[in-house]
């Protein structure tokens, strides 16, 4: 089955290809079908990932897997939330998303420096499905006072992982892909979709 990734971001596009190894699945990034990527008007993530998916389906005529993450710091009453891409301006790096986000918790302790990665990934079979599946996830961690770590991308370099240890940059991909928000959503979805939706898939 060919499903589109409604999704432009790198990392993303990685993880999402890695972890769906080994299923009967075809998955197209939407920039490989000219797809544009859908204006995120919505105010919350599940809002945000409906809208990216509905908008991919509609065009490739296809089933459409979209997401919609982000970092929630405590300390910052939940943000930067649905604008973690973007928390240093439209046009952000990670590197300056990251360095904003030190700012804002420059001289706050450790103890208050507790945040997660949230993430909701809708499965729609065309653009009036009535019933997407919808399924999210957290993982829980801290903020670090300062980058360490190459791998993954986005907060990862400042994200400390509470049932590791380590940051999660520093994890390789198939851990990070076992524990993360990502992953834990992605199990949900695949387990809710079953022989009922995609007839070859293999149990993981």
């Amino acid at each position: 089955m060919d499903i589109v990734l409604a999704s432009a971001n790198a990392g993303k596009l990685r993880e999402f290809q890695q972890m769906l190894e080994g299923f009967n699945l075809a998955v197209v990034p939407q920039s490989e079908l000219a797809i544009e990527s859908a204006a995120e008007t919505g105010l919350t993530f599940v809002e945000n990932a409906l809208i990216k998916a509905r908008h991919a389906t509609s065009i490739a005529k296809r089933p459409a897997i979209a997401d919609d993450s982000g970092l929630e710091v405590d300390y910052l009453q939940g943000a930067p939330g649905i604008y973690s891409s973007r928390f240093a301006g439209d046009h952000a790096t990670d590197k300056d998303n990251n360095h904003c986000l030190l700012q804002r918790l420059e001289g706050v302790a450790m103890a208050e420096r507790t945040a997660r990665y949230h993430t909701v990934i809708v499965y729609m079979r065309h653009a009036l499905d009535p019933t997407p599946l919808i399924c999210q996830a957290q993982w829980e961690g801290r903020i670090a006072l300062q980058p360490l770590g190459d791998g993954g991308f986005g907060y990862d370099p400042l994200f400390i992982v509470d049932a590791d240890g380590r940051r999660a940059s520093e994890l390789s991909a198939t851990v990070k892909n076992r524990i993360s928000h990502r992953g834990q959503a992605m199990k949900q979805l695949l387990d809710a979709l079953g022989n009922t939706h995609l007839g070859a898939i293999q149990s993981s």
